[in-house]
């Protein structure tokens, strides 16, 4: 999988790490071994390059994962893995097949169509059992313990490369004589299968994996082209996705003067004259109303070329004013030199600056909406502690009326209950009176009654005895009689 391989001409694959479309399924071969199988595998379309610059396409057939048997009769050294989180960089999946690095021929790092959170590899081995070892493996087998998903490793039947995108000159620029070897941009050493294995990334660009693998970032050691591509970025006012540009000093993301202008106004109201448009990574400064750059990266090619900028002593632009002239002198190039960094230093000066101003206004606006926000907090405060005191306020005068009411009532019942009990202690001391009168009649009675009694006995006795002859019973003394009288009398009265 040397740089070569991701140029192809008319759909075909210069190199031949993979095989041509001549030997693909599906050609003009109709016999049964084949038909078979086909209805046992699976295509994958997929596609690598940067869509910028070049892009190649292709299809990969691969053996069905529902296969009767776990290691299918016709397999190859070839495996595809299937749906790579883009959080895993090359160097993460390095590590991750480590113990099988030192057996791989070639990696090659693909999109998958429909996955646009993934991607897919394509390894080849040194030797069937080698990769027979490396399916049984990692086949199922989860990329780290603290996420589910799992690597899903099938056998390759064929990879057939179908369309190339680019222009005319950067395909000649890629493809390599056959006597020439193409080497690491890394090490700088030649990508040969014998010395190591090899790795292309998405980008089409090559490599040893042994240096890849110290590669800690996503994206592309030669041309930066990262394999997680950004979200979508819209205009935060009017959700426009087209045309984008991005404020380098405080990160507004608005549309370009021709959708609804909303980058040039937030410069208007802001002052931050640089804006980076999403589209191409280029600068703009709205006060010098230009690019800032002096180089720039060709659409064409992906290189780095100066920047087509009108000459200021020409109408036509540079090369009707005679201001190149290949013989300059060191002084020139030195003094050249010595503005650029001057006026580079004048901006980053000038920039930082402003940034500084402008973080420090927005540090007095958090101040004053802190302010603001701390005086209606304690207005709000002092308003609800106010109604609360006002409510127990309210609570406690009720309570009082209803107390003076209780006390009020109290004090009438107090000297109702006092007469009742004058009432009361008058009838008790009548009753008691009655009663101490009552008691003596009785009494009185009760001695009569003793008297006559025993003067019954007393003449009972004399009758009886024999002494009393011819006596006569005397009567009973009026006294008495005189008594008992008064004693009905008072009980009638």
């Amino acid at each position: 999988m040397s740089p070569s391989s991701s140029a192809t001409s008319a759909g075909i694959s210069p190199d031949d790490h993979f095989q041509s479309p001549a030997t693909m399924i599906g050609g003009d071969s109709c016999d049964t071994s084949s038909s078979s199988a086909a209805s046992r595998t699976q295509a994958f379309h997929f596609s690598s390059g940067n869509p910028r610059i070049e892009e190649t396409r292709g299809v990969m057939h691969l053996f069905s994962s529902d296969s009767v048997s776990n290691l299918p009769v016709g397999r190859k050294t070839l495996v595809s893995v299937l749906g790579v989180p883009n959080h895993m960089t090359y160097a993460d999946f390095c590590q991750f097949c480590a113990s099988f690095i030192q057996h791989i021929s070639e990696m090659r790092i693909v999109r998958t169509d429909g996955m646009e959170d993934r991607y897919s590899i394509l390894i080849r081995f040194d030797s069937q059992d080698s990769t027979d070892k490396f399916y049984l493996h990692f086949n199922g087998r989860q990329f780290n313990s603290l996420e589910e998903e799992v690597c899903r490793v099938l056998f390759t039947v064929d990879v057939q490369f179908t369309g190339y995108t680019g222009t005319l000159e950067h395909t000649r620029s890629s493809l390599v004589t056959p006597t020439e070897q193409p080497s690491c941009p890394v090490c700088l050493e030649r990508l040969d299968q014998d010395m190591g294995g090899i790795l292309t990334t998405i980008c089409n660009h090559s490599f040893h994996c042994s240096c890849i693998s110290k590669w800690t970032d996503s994206s592309c050691p030669v041309c930066r082209y990262c394999q997680q591509q950004p979200e979508k970025s819209i205009c935060i006012v009017c959700q426009a996705s087209e045309n984008l540009w991005i404020c380098v000093i405080c990160g507004f993301v608005g549309c370009g003067r021709y959708k609804g202008g909303h980058a040039i106004r937030h410069w208007k109201e802001t002052q931050h004259c640089y804006s980076l448009e999403l589209e191409t990574q280029r600068v703009w400064d709205y006060v010098g109303d230009n690019y800032v750059h002096r180089l720039i990266q060709s659409k064409t090619d992906g290189k780095l070329v100066e920047l087509n900028t009108h000459c200021l002593q020409a109408k036509d632009g540079c090369g009707s004013c005679g201001c190149v002239d290949s013989g300059i002198s060191e002084a020139l190039i030195s003094s050249k030199v010595e503005a650029i960094v001057n006026e580079y230093n004048e901006l980053l000066a000038t920039q930082l600056e402003n940034q500084k101003l402008y973080f420090e206004s927005l540090l007095q606006e958090v101040k004053e909406e802190t302010e603001d926000e701390i005086s209606e907090a304690v207005k709000k405060a002092v308003s609800q502690k106010l109604l609360k005191l006002q409510a127990k306020l309210e609570r406690c005068l009720k309570e009082k009326m209803f107390l003076d009411d209780l006390n009020e009532n109290l004090l009438e019942n107090q000297e109702i209950w006092k007469a009742k009990i004058l009432e009361i202690e008058e009838r008790e001391r009548k009753v008691l009176k009655v009663k101490d009168d009552k008691i003596r009649d009785l009494e009185e009675q009760l001695r009569d009654l003793m008297v006559y009694l025993e003067a019954g006995k007393t003449v009972e006795q004399l009758s009886i005895s024999d002494g009393i002859k011819d006596a006569t019973i005397l009567p009973v003394p009026v006294e008495s009689s005189s008594g008992s009288k008064k004693s009905n009398n008072r009980r009638k009265g």
